[in-house]
C-alpha cells in the first residue's frame, strides 16, 4: 500500500508561528522595529483588507533583504538547534516516529519560507513544499521564487512534487484555512488533529 502524507508544519507540527520566532531570532533589535511599522498592514490583513503574500513579502523583507545567503543558512542551522524538537508538539512527533517508511512519501508543506523550514524537513525526514526565498549572487533580494505556498497554490505544489506518482491513500494534516484544499484533496483530511 503506498500511502502520502503532507504536514502543514505551523501550528499543526509545531506549538507556534515560526515565521515570527525565526525572525525575531535572527536579529530582535530590528525586528522590534519593522514589527511596529508594520502594525497598520498587520491590522488590514486581519480584517481581510490586504494581501497576505504583499505584507508578508514586506515583514521579512524589511529584516531579511541584503543579507546574505550564508549568513541566513547559518542563522536558520542555530535557529533549528535552538528549538528543535521543543517547538514540535509531542504526538505528532509520535506519530511521524512511527510512520512506516517502506512505501511511504511525507511532504512538509508550508508557507513558511525555506530559509528556516529546511532543517526541520530534514530532521523529521521529509521531503520540503514551502514559499522560497529568492536569492541573487548570494544575497537575498526580499522576493520569492514562484508564490505564497498556501491555500491552493499549497496544492497545486503538492502535484508537482508529486508529479503524477499514485497513492493508495494520501492523508493531510492542516490546522487553518490555508490548508483547506490540501485537506479536502486527500483521501484523509485531518483538521487540527494534534492539538
Amino acid at each position: 500500500m503506498k500511502k502520502l502524507y503532507c504536514f502543514d508544519f505551523d501550528g499543526t507540527l509545531t506549538y507556534k508561528d515560526t515565521m515570527f520566532m525565526y525572525l525575531k531570532f535572527y536579529d530582535s533589535i530590528k525586528f522590534r522595529m519593522q514589527f511596529i511599522r508594520h502594525i497598520p498592514l498587520f491590522i488590514l490583513l486581519k480584517l481581510k483588507l490586504a494581501d497576505t503574500e504583499k505584507v508578508k513579502k514586506s515583514f521579512i523583507g524589511s529584516i531579511l533583504k541584503g543579507q546574505t545567503q550564508e549568513k541566513i543558512e547559518k542563522k536558520s542551522k542555530q535557529f533549528f538547534e535552538h528549538h528543535y524538537p521543543k517547538i514540535v508538539r509531542e504526538n505528532a512527533m509520535d506519530f511521524i516516529n512511527n510512520i512506516d517508511r517502506n512505501n511511504t512519501q511525507s511532504l512538509l508543506v508550508t508557507a513558511s519560507l525555506d530559509i528556516w523550514t529546511k532543517p526541520f524537513a530534514e530532521a523529521l525526514q521529509m521531503q520540503l513544499v514551502s514559499t522560497r526565498a529568492e536569492f541573487k549572487g548570494g544575497v537575498f533580494t526580499g522576493n520569492f521564487v514562484g508564490k505564497n505556498c498556501n491555500g491552493i497554490e499549497k496544492l497545486m505544489r503538492i502535484k508537482e512534487e508529486i508529479n503524477n506518482s499514485k497513492y493508495d491513500k494520501i492523508i493531510a494534516f492542516g490546522d487553518t484555512s490555508g490548508d483547506k484544499q490540501m485537506l479536502k484533496w486527500a483521501n484523509e483530511g485531518h483538521y487540527q488533529f494534534f492539538h
